[in-house]
Protein backbone atom coordinates (compact mmCIF):
# COMPACT_ATOMS: atom_id res chain seq x y z
CA UNK A 1 0.00 0.00 0.00
CA UNK A 2 1.19 3.70 -1.05
CA UNK A 3 1.15 6.09 1.53
CA UNK A 4 1.70 9.72 0.56
CA UNK A 5 2.99 12.02 2.83
CA UNK A 6 2.92 15.74 1.51
CA UNK A 7 5.75 18.12 2.44
CA UNK A 8 4.59 21.35 3.31
CA UNK A 9 7.40 23.96 2.14
CA UNK A 10 7.99 25.84 5.36
CA UNK A 11 8.93 29.46 5.62
CA UNK A 12 10.87 30.93 8.42
CA UNK A 13 13.67 33.13 9.94
CA UNK A 14 14.59 33.75 13.72
CA UNK A 15 10.62 34.74 14.47
CA UNK A 16 9.19 31.39 13.90
CA UNK A 17 8.41 29.10 11.41
CA UNK A 18 4.97 29.41 8.89
CA UNK A 19 3.24 26.88 6.69
CA UNK A 20 0.94 27.84 3.91
CA UNK A 21 -2.27 25.61 2.87
CA UNK A 22 -3.35 25.87 -0.51
CA UNK A 23 -6.07 24.09 -2.50
CA UNK A 24 -5.26 22.23 -5.48
CA UNK A 25 -1.34 23.38 -4.90
CA UNK A 26 -0.36 21.90 -1.93
CA UNK A 27 -3.28 20.51 -0.95
CA UNK A 28 -4.35 17.89 -3.82
CA UNK A 29 -8.34 18.90 -3.72
CA UNK A 30 -10.54 21.72 -2.87
CA UNK A 31 -11.31 22.70 0.79
CA UNK A 32 -14.46 22.12 1.96
CA UNK A 33 -13.64 21.71 5.48
CA UNK A 34 -11.09 21.75 8.00
CA UNK A 35 -11.71 20.17 11.70
CA UNK A 36 -8.92 20.05 14.70
CA UNK A 37 -8.81 17.64 17.56
CA UNK A 38 -6.86 18.87 20.36
CA UNK A 39 -7.38 17.72 24.41
CA UNK A 40 -7.51 14.08 23.56
CA UNK A 41 -7.00 12.03 26.97
CA UNK A 42 -4.34 8.91 27.74
CA UNK A 43 -5.22 5.78 26.23
CA UNK A 44 -8.02 7.14 23.73
CA UNK A 45 -8.70 6.08 20.12
CA UNK A 46 -10.84 8.09 17.53
CA UNK A 47 -11.11 7.15 13.98
CA UNK A 48 -12.32 3.45 13.09
CA UNK A 49 -14.00 4.65 10.08
CA UNK A 50 -13.54 4.84 6.27
CA UNK A 51 -15.08 7.34 4.35
CA UNK A 52 -16.93 5.95 0.54
CA UNK A 53 -15.56 9.50 -1.69
CA UNK A 54 -14.39 11.89 1.17
CA UNK A 55 -10.89 12.64 0.89
CA UNK A 56 -8.62 13.90 3.57
CA UNK A 57 -5.08 15.33 4.98
CA UNK A 58 -4.52 15.12 8.23
CA UNK A 59 -1.14 17.71 9.98
CA UNK A 60 -0.33 17.15 13.57
CA UNK A 61 -0.44 20.76 13.90
CA UNK A 62 1.39 20.29 17.20
CA UNK A 63 2.64 17.12 19.27
CA UNK A 64 2.13 13.41 17.91
CA UNK A 65 0.08 10.76 17.27
CA UNK A 66 0.02 7.59 15.55
CA UNK A 67 -2.46 6.49 12.61
CA UNK A 68 -3.29 3.10 11.11
CA UNK A 69 -4.34 3.05 7.34
CA UNK A 70 -6.14 0.02 5.78
CA UNK A 71 -6.51 -0.42 2.16
CA UNK A 72 -8.51 -3.90 3.69
CA UNK A 73 -5.80 -6.02 2.29
CA UNK A 74 -2.94 -4.29 4.48
CA UNK A 75 -2.30 -2.17 7.32
CA UNK A 76 0.05 0.56 7.77
CA UNK A 77 1.40 2.39 10.82
CA UNK A 78 2.83 5.80 10.63
CA UNK A 79 3.48 8.29 12.95
CA UNK A 80 2.96 12.28 12.55
CA UNK A 81 4.75 14.14 14.26
CA UNK A 82 6.10 17.14 11.89
CA UNK A 83 3.81 20.35 11.42
CA UNK A 84 5.23 20.70 7.60
CA UNK A 85 3.91 17.15 6.53
CA UNK A 86 0.26 15.97 5.53
CA UNK A 87 -0.50 12.50 5.23
CA UNK A 88 -2.79 12.20 2.31
CA UNK A 89 -6.02 9.67 3.31
CA UNK A 90 -8.00 8.40 -0.02
CA UNK A 91 -11.32 7.48 0.25
CA UNK A 92 -12.20 3.59 1.17
CA UNK A 93 -9.38 4.11 3.68
CA UNK A 94 -10.34 2.79 7.20
CA UNK A 95 -8.16 4.92 9.47
CA UNK A 96 -7.62 4.64 13.20
CA UNK A 97 -5.65 6.95 15.64
CA UNK A 98 -3.98 5.94 18.60
CA UNK A 99 -1.25 7.49 21.08
CA UNK A 100 -2.11 11.35 21.17
CA UNK A 101 0.58 13.24 22.41
CA UNK A 102 -1.13 15.04 25.47
CA UNK A 103 -0.42 18.17 23.85
CA UNK A 104 -1.25 17.10 20.30
CA UNK A 105 -3.29 19.23 17.89
CA UNK A 106 -4.15 17.29 14.77
CA UNK A 107 -6.24 19.01 11.95
CA UNK A 108 -8.08 17.91 9.19
CA UNK A 109 -8.61 19.35 5.20
CA UNK A 110 -11.32 17.59 3.83
CA UNK A 111 -12.85 17.58 0.50
CA UNK A 112 -16.26 17.71 1.47
CA UNK A 113 -18.23 18.67 3.74
CA UNK A 114 -19.93 16.48 6.65
CA UNK A 115 -21.66 13.85 5.50
CA UNK A 116 -23.17 11.13 7.66
CA UNK A 117 -23.84 8.52 4.70
CA UNK A 118 -20.30 9.13 3.69
CA UNK A 119 -19.01 7.04 6.67
CA UNK A 120 -18.17 3.45 6.68
CA UNK A 121 -18.46 2.47 10.59
CA UNK A 122 -18.02 -1.18 10.61
CA UNK A 123 -15.22 -3.05 9.65
CA UNK A 124 -16.89 -5.83 8.04
CA UNK A 125 -18.90 -3.41 5.75
CA UNK A 126 -15.69 -2.12 5.14
CA UNK A 127 -13.79 -4.86 3.75
CA UNK A 128 -16.76 -6.34 1.83
CA UNK A 129 -16.94 -2.78 0.30
CA UNK A 130 -13.50 -2.99 -1.09
CA UNK A 131 -13.40 -6.82 -1.59
CA UNK A 132 -16.32 -6.36 -3.40
CA UNK A 133 -16.25 -2.85 -5.29
CA UNK A 134 -19.46 -2.17 -3.40
CA UNK A 135 -21.00 -1.34 -0.36
CA UNK A 136 -23.13 -4.07 1.35
CA UNK A 137 -26.69 -3.84 3.15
Amino acid sequence: MEIKLIPLQTHGDDRGCLVSLEQSKNIPFEVKRVYYMFDTKQGVSRGYHAHIKLKQVAIAVKGSCRFILDNGSERVDIILNNPAQGLLIDSTMWREMHDFSDDCVLMVLADSFYDETDYIRDYNQFKSLVNNGKLSD
